[in-house]
């Protein structure tokens, strides 16, 4: 009797896994103006929440308007419960993302308890992970940066690496990013490998 093997081909042949990279400051702003330019609302408020908030996927798409207003005004603030650790994070709005925020909303007339970015698909209320996951991915591509290498959590590390660059403040990107372990916040960001390699190119053989 002769059986079959079924070897199926690993999920991950072929992609590149692992820690997705951030964005860097010029790519922030080639995406930014981009986003202005072609007057897409929508994805430039998606786009500036999720570098400012640095939330997951899952928490940013289910943000509802009350989330981050008080009333007619944008807040400068926000604090929203993580659904992954059920502890709430707190993150700012910058000036810019409080302007883009206001401009979607007042194009939209979106609400009080409504879904921030609701969905273009019937059988869903809000966008999905999966959709932004997509735009994330068209946002890159067009300014020329390699899709497989960024992701939905670049978004989420993008403020975070800068911030500790500029500040090497491990503590305070603990608390902006809501780990309850200092261990977690060095593993996401990488930073020993990072730090290695800087302190490696800086010394001569």
């Amino acid at each position: 009797m002769n059986v079959t093997i079924y070897n199926p081909a690993p999920w991950n042949k072929g992609k590149i896994v692992g820690r997705k990279a951030p964005l860097r400051l010029r790519d922030i702003w080639a995406i930014r103006v981009r986003l202005q330019l072609r007057g897409r609302y929508r994805e430039l408020a998606l786009f500036n929440l999720a570098i400012d908030s640095k939330l997951r996927a899952c928490d940013l798409v289910a943000l509802r308007v009350q989330d981050v207003s008080h009333g007619q005004a944008i807040a400068t603030r926000a604090t929203v419960l993580q659904r992954k650790t059920c502890r709430p994070v707190c993150f700012e709005i910058t000036n810019q993302t409080r302007d883009s925020v206001a401009a979607w909303l007042a194009k939209t007339g979106i609400a009080g308890n409504g879904y921030l970015f609701p969905s273009r698909v019937r059988r869903s209320a809000h966008l999905s992970t999966r959709q932004y996951c997509r735009i994330v991915q068209r946002w890159v591509t067009e300014v020329g940066l390699d899709s497989s290498a960024y992701g939905t959590h670049s978004m989420r590390r993008t403020k975070a690496a800068l911030i500790y660059h500029r500040t090497k403040n491990l503590r305070a990107i603990q608390l902006l990013l809501g780990h309850t372990k200092l261990e977690s916040t060095v593993r996401y960001l990488g930073i020993e490998v990072d730090d290695a390699l800087e302190l490696s190119e800086q010394t001569e053989a």
